[in-house]
């Protein structure tokens, strides 16, 4: 128990000659043991009362104290009535001194001297109450009104420490009661210890049953340190007890409206191209709207344009997300989503996937690049380009099966980009170059002629026909595709041998004045012309944004035997 329930204690000893006289002992003292009494005085009879006993019992001393007490007491509750409080005091002060162990004097006293607002001395004076009788709730209660009434005088001088010390003691007694535990709050805030104010309001939360105004205030307190992101979310929690809430949406109104001012800051440090600027504008936007979907949106584009594609993936699929909540929400209430802002999101996405997959392809890194392009083309599958730059990883990793099947799934996609013809050849032409290692020549040229049908310019793919339909038997095939090989490089001496060899007793000049070498002649400038004719623009399948995506840039003389890397990533962005 505490100090200040204890106190000193008083108590009457009596004599063995009838007398009375009070012994006042301090809750520090110890009593003596009953043995000290033998031991010191042992069989000595001073104490004992010699003489005949006088027959009084006016003169018994506890019926002496009780009449006193109870006239005390009587003339306190008098001078009570009167308002003579100073007086009623001095009453119930001598009684208590008399008789210390009786209740009613101790709250008599305390009532004394809360009449004259001497807070400290009526706590004491209940606190002696509450000592001898812990479990009477009225003495608790009115204890925790005067530690109240204390607290509020203190905080009125604005002595908000003093003042907290009263309100917290005037919550413990009566834990229950909100009141008391609210004025500790405004002390606390008075205090600016927001901290401490906001984990009482957390707990309130916890223990009490959730209501608009909790939330409300626990939104304000996050204001004042800082924490926007966390004032919008307690709003949020407000307006969902209670949609009409004023305070909760006025509140919000206010965030939002400095989230699109800050959001417009963001914009004109972008165009003005101070992206790492626009970059924290956008932050701190978000912290003002976190459930904002056009925020991730622009922030994502940021961080893409900033080549950090790992986080710009997040906040395009969290935008996307936050999107498809809010379109739920507008179709709920009767209104329309944005579909235009889930489009962009999407395309978006596609471009970092394939700007990221880039980065890896150009570091080596084949079937990273593979799985995100994978995933971009999930969630865009009529972007041609994506299905180039997955089939080029695939054939990087020597997996022709697979890219044949991406480029030809761009070709369906667009069927007269030049770059996808380039690539087909080129792996038509190693497919025929694997068959004829595996002296299959027939399928060799049938792989070869598709290389050539694809990009009719290129003299190697000739070549490597020609040889095929030698090692087959196929002569007069291998003379044509041995002349063909010499009109488009004259300087390919390997050929040169070759055609000799297949025209036998005949020069080389002979034979390329030939009328059939001037057929093949007309031949190949036909179908190259053809070739060239055949090639479109690109057709826009995707938003703007999607026709800048990268893909390679193929020439006619590309080597059979690898795929030229991608394209540039320095290229413009959206």
């Amino acid at each position: 128990m505490d100090h200040d329930l204890q106190g000193s204690k008083s108590d009457f000893t009596k004599s063995d000659d009838g007398t009375t006289s009070l012994a006042t002992s301090d809750s520090q003292h110890q009593k003596a043991p009953e043995h000290a009494f033998p031991s010191i005085f042992g069989s000595s009879n001073i104490f004992r009362i010699t003489g005949t006993k006088p027959d009084r019992p006016d003169l018994c001393g506890d019926l002496i104290i009780k009449n006193k007490v109870k006239s005390l007491c009587e003339s306190g509750l008098e001078a009570m009535s009167k308002s003579l409080f100073e007086t009623a005091v001095n009453c119930f002060n001598k009684a208590s001194c008399l008789q210390p162990n009786q209740v009613h004097l101790y709250v008599d006293m305390g009532e004394a001297y809360l009449q004259l607002c001497d807070f400290q001395s009526a706590i004491h004076s209940y606190r002696r109450a509450y000592y001898l009788d812990s479990e009477d709730k009225s003495i608790t209660h009115r204890l925790a009104f005067i530690y109240y009434l204390q607290g509020q005088c203190l905080y009125d001088d604005e002595m908000f420490v003093e003042a907290l010390e009263s309100f917290s003691k005037a919550a413990e007694m009566k834990p229950n009661f909100m009141s008391y535990q609210f004025r500790s709050l405004a002390c606390l805030t008075a205090l600016g210890r927001y901290s401490d104010s906001l984990n009482l309001v957390s707990k309130w939360l916890e223990v009490l049953e959730p209501t608009s105004d909790l939330f409300v205030l626990k939104a304000r307190l996050h204001q004042q340190l800082n924490q926007v992101s966390l004032c919008y979310h307690s709003l949020q929690s407000a307006l969902q007890l209670n949609s009409t809430c004023p305070e909760a949406r006025e509140l919000m109104r206010q965030l939002k409206e400095t989230g699109q001012l800050v959001r417009q800051q963001a914009s004109n440090k972008a165009v003005e191209g101070d992206l790492q600027d626009a970059l924290v504008k956008i932050n701190n936007a978000i912290q003002y709207s976190p459930v904002e979907a056009s925020y991730f949106l622009f922030r994502g584009t940021l961080r893409r344009r900033l080549k950090d594609f790992t986080p710009a993936i997040e906040d395009f699929v969290l935008a996307i997300e936050l999107n498809e909540s809010a379109r739920a929400d507008a179709l709920g209430e009767g209104q329309e989503g944005s579909e235009g802002l889930r489009d962009e999101a999407h395309a978006q996405l596609v471009l970092t996937y394939n700007d990221l997959a880039v980065r890896c392809f150009s570091h080596g890194f084949y079937q990273e690049a593979v799985v995100l392009l994978s995933r971009a083309i999930e969630e865009q599958r009529e972007a041609s380009g994506l299905f180039i730059n997955r089939g080029d990883c695939f054939f990087k990793q020597g997996d022709l099966t697979f890219a044949l099947a991406d480029y030809q799934q761009a070709e369906e996609l667009d069927p007269h980009n030049e770059a996808i013809w380039a690539r087909l050849a080129v792996v038509h032409n190693t497919l025929g170059l694997q068959s004829q290692k595996d002296r299959k020549y027939q399928e060799a040229a049938k792989q070869f002629s598709l290389a050539i049908k694809y990009n009719p310019g290129v003299s190697q793919y000739y070549e490597n026909r020609a040889k095929a339909h030698y090692k087959g038997q196929k002569l007069d095939l291998a003379k044509e595709d041995a002349v063909c090989t010499q009109i488009l490089d004259p300087n390919n001496h390997q050929m040169e041998l070759l055609l000799l060899s297949l025209f036998p007793g005949c020069s080389l000049s002979h034979i390329l004045s030939s009328e059939t070498a001037q057929a093949l002649r007309s031949q190949l400038t036909d179908s190259i012309n053809a070739c060239k004719q055949a090639v479109t623009p690109p057709v826009s399948r995707l938003a703007d944004e999607l026709d800048q995506l990268k893909v390679l840039d193929e020439t006619d003389n590309q080597s059979e035997e690898t795929v030229s890397d991608f394209g540039n990533e320095d290229s413009s962005d959206a």
